[in-house]
């Protein structure tokens, strides 16, 4: 049984054989015509359907669809052999190899290999040339601050200057946007306040051409990446076409953003990922290491910039493990070099990636040294080591004591310092009382005054004896500015049901029993001193036994944006409700220097990462703002997105189709077998990078804009040039017996070139700049492009 079984796949394995494509340097052959060249097949000059009657009796024999490109996986080209290896070899009788031998492809003249390779070349280079053409045409305008540039542009004068500042996404490309800026010219003395701002003789040029450089390239990388899994030159140029001339993702790579960067990392780890695939029949090779690596590369970049760059690294790690599988199930192999693969891919696409994403915080860390605008995002321990902050080579009292002038800092990363100023709730939220909130930045209005509850004597009076703050005390906390106490009584808080507001109340420190807390320092006893930073409290209201803490959430513009504190019931030690002593002035006590309390580097690896994980989940619409749900993406703005929406469909339909119908065991002829085998396998690769980079977004309760469906277009973009050039090709078959059917797909391809080309001829105003009067004017010339009246020119 064993045997008759390794018959039959060495049988179908010299039935594949005899069906793959050539190799690199020969003609391309039409998947399912190895006899016809592609230019042939272009000009309609398709085999007859006699000519192939031989090939397809081969294949019903065997049953195995003929190998397609780079988009199968090595392991599937491979025979599989098992205990009767070699005598299923033996099996393989003359009749099926002199068949085999007799309808294999024939090699094109020498002439004819002799040209193409330059001409693969040729139009390669154009393609790249067509992207560099749009990218930089009119790079220069306008000359002020655009859009996002506010932020990024300022992130790269932090990064020359050496400011520390604090952003949701990781550095990279905020870190690339520097260099790039420092090294031509630019010296990080234009402030980015606003958009509108002209940037005179500041040196901008530079920031901007990096960006539309690494936009740019984005075409030549989809045109390999869809040429490398269809085999089909026209497949690629179509996809090609439709990047070259989208609006949106030429407007994106114009400006100092971190789009065309993030971009650019996860085309090239696709393509790396699709080169590494194809040279899966020679493993451990210098192209298969090369490739390999440079894939561990380029996730790194991907997730160095932006987190959504997990996307790519998911769809990576699925071709991985599925590989993997094959390659486990493949027999012919031992374990040790099934183990030797595993390696290989651990070393290159795990420990790589996080080596480099890992030396790109050291860098962002050691070149970020002095104090900036981030630092309140951080704790007090963080702050330390900045040069400039006010805990940098700081020395302060070690223990807190009554009378000092203090900083309290909530534990939770991103939350800030208890805060309170002289503005009162609105009516209708609890008492109208002063606002006590949290604040993300240092400011005056964080300084409180601790004090004793049952007293009003100047603790710092010198003939006073100083007295510490121990766990357990009941204190009182007085704003200093404003001369209001900590407060809390039983009104509803402003946002968060069923907690209590917390109010500043009182007159010159003189209140009443809802200004008392106790005090009590986290898993310590009775009787302790409270250490300055180190010490993590918590204050407990003594009237109505709620906790003091912050939910996190933004007031309204009444509470000045920033986050609603609240008094808790409920007693759970979550870092909503810890808090630690941060700034400490006493005169009366002497200072200890907090050299000692600077983090290490993974701890501040870890703390940055808390800070941007929340940073994310604080970004929430504004009220006015314009933002975009994600089904909104697909359908809005540009014509070509509406082909790539009509393409999804008709692939899910048609891939379908095929699935169903070589699952069921039909007899599809083998020009229809070849087809299906690029539109699963190389399109079933497209469709799932557009699922993983667009789905996700449904789950996001984040503020979202248009910029973030970008990835998720550029897959679908190579998915519709791979699919309408197959669907092309099906057309021209079934048609063979007509005269004019082999140009079918000639024109067709030329025809949806010429439609996207114009299509960008009708709307690059978009991108380059409109002149006229106003769009929604019926005298500009782009009046008559709103086809929908939800555009907004």
């Amino acid at each position: 049984m064993l045997c008759a079984t390794s018959r039959l796949l060495a049988a179908r394995a010299a039935t594949a054989l005899a069906f793959q494509p050539r190799g690199r340097g020969r003609e391309l052959h039409f998947p399912g015509h190895p006899e016809t060249p592609l230019g042939d097949f272009l000009a309609g000059r398709l085999a007859r359907p006699s000519v192939l009657a031989g090939r397809r009796a081969i294949l019903r024999r065997g049953r195995m669809p003929p190998a397609v490109g780079g988009g199968l996986a090595g392991s599937e080209l491979r025979p599989r052999r098992g205990r009767c290896g070699s005598q299923a070899a033996r099996a393989v009788g003359p009749d099926v190899a002199t068949e085999a031998t007799a309808r294999s492809p024939k090699r094109p003249a020498p002439s004819s290999r002799r040209f193409e390779a330059p001409g693969r070349w040729a139009l390669l280079a154009l393609v790249t040339l067509m992207s560099f053409a749009t990218r930089f045409h009119r790079l220069d305008q306008p000359p002020h601050i655009c859009w996002d540039e506010t932020h990024f542009g300022k992130m790269g004068s932090y990064y020359i200057n050496r400011t520390f500042f604090f952003d949701v996404h990781p550095p990279l490309g905020k870190m690339l946007i520097g260099l790039a800026g420092y090294l031509s010219g630019y010296d990080g003395t234009f402030l980015f306040q606003k958009p509108g701002d002209k940037y005179e003789h500041h040196s901008y040029l530079g920031m901007r051409g990096f960006c539309a450089f690494l936009g740019a390239l984005l075409i030549p990388f989809a045109y390999l990446t869809v040429l490398e899994l269809s085999q089909s030159l026209p497949a690629a140029l179509l996809t090609a076409a439709l990047l070259t001339f989208d609006t949106g993702c030429l407007t994106l790579s114009q400006y100092i953003l971190l789009d065309p960067i993030l971009m650019f990392f996860i085309m090239a780890a696709m393509l790396s990922m699709v080169k590494y695939n194809s040279c899966a029949n020679r493993p451990f090779s210098a192209p298969w290491w090369l490739w390999l690596s440079l894939t561990g590369v380029n996730l790194a970049g991907a997730l160095g910039v932006k987190f959504v760059g997990l996307f790519i690294i998911l769809q990576v790690g699925w071709n991985t493990l599925s590989d993997l599988w094959h390659l486990f199930g493949d027999l012919s192999l031992s374990m040790v070099t099934v183990g030797k693969h595993l390696t290989a891919r651990i070393l290159c696409l795990i420990v790589l990636p996080l080596a480099l994403y890992t030396a790109a915080y050291a860098v962002h860390f050691m070149v970020l040294n002095k104090s900036g605008p981030g630092d309140g995002f951080f704790s007090s321990a963080f702050q330390a080591r900045l040069s400039g902050n006010n805990l940098h080579n700081a020395s302060i009292p070690e223990h807190l004591a009554y009378g000092s002038v203090i900083t309290v800092k909530s534990a939770r990363m991103a939350v800030g310092y208890l805060h309170s100023h002289g503005h009162l709730y609105p009516e209708g939220i609890g008492a109208r009382q002063q606002q006590v909130t949290t604040y993300l930045h240092k400011d005056y209005n964080n300084l409180w005054i601790i004090k004793k509850h049952n007293t009003d004597s100047d603790p710092l009076d010198p003939s006073l004896p100083v007295e510490f703050v121990r766990h357990g005390d009941v204190i009182r906390l007085e704003h200093k500015e404003t001369s209001r106490n900590l407060h809390s009584h039983y009104h509803e808080a402003p946002l968060t049901r069923k907690h209590y507001q917390v109010t500043g109340y009182g007159i010159n420190g003189t209140g009443d029993s809802n200004d008392f807390w106790r005090i009590e320092v986290v898993n310590r006893k009775f009787g302790n001193r409270i250490k300055v930073l180190r010490s993590r409290i918590r204050l407990i209201h003594l009237v109505t036994g709620c906790v003091l803490g912050s939910s996190g959430k933004v007031l309204p513009k009444w509470g000045w944006e920033q986050l609603e504190v609240t008094c808790t019931p409920y007693l759970k030690e979550t870092l909503n409700s810890i808090w630690n002593v941060e700034d400490h002035i006493n005169p009366k006590l002497p200072n200890i220097s907090l050299e000692v309390l600077q983090p290490s580097f993974p701890e501040i690896m870890l703390e940055a990462h808390m800070v941007m994980i929340r940073g994310n989940n604080g970004l929430k619409p504004k009220d006015n703002e314009f933002t975009s749900k994600p089904w909104h993406w697909p359908i809005n703005y540009q014509v070509v997105w509406w082909l790539n929406l009509l393409s999804i469909a008709l692939y899910v339909l048609s891939g379908s189709i095929f699935a169903v119908a070589m699952q069921r065991g039909a007899r599809l002829p083998a020009e229809v077998e070849g087809l299906s085998q690029v539109l699963l396998q190389g399109g079933g690769q497209l469709l799932l990078g557009w699922m993983i980079h667009y789905f996700p977004f449904f789950l996001m309760g984040r503020i979202l804009y248009f910029h973030h469906y970008f990835p998720a277009m550029l897959f679908s973009s190579m998915l519709t040039g791979l699919l309408w050039d197959t669907l092309l090709r099906l057309c021209a078959w079934s048609l063979a017996s007509f005269s004019l059917a082999g140009h079918v797909h000639a024109l067709g391809i030329l025809s949806l070139l010429l439609g996207i080309a114009y299509s960008f001829y009708l709307f690059h105003p978009l991108a380059y700049g409109m002149v006229g009067p106003l769009a929604q004017d019926p005298r500009s010339p782009m009046a008559g492009l709103r086809w929908l009246e939800s555009w907004d020119f």
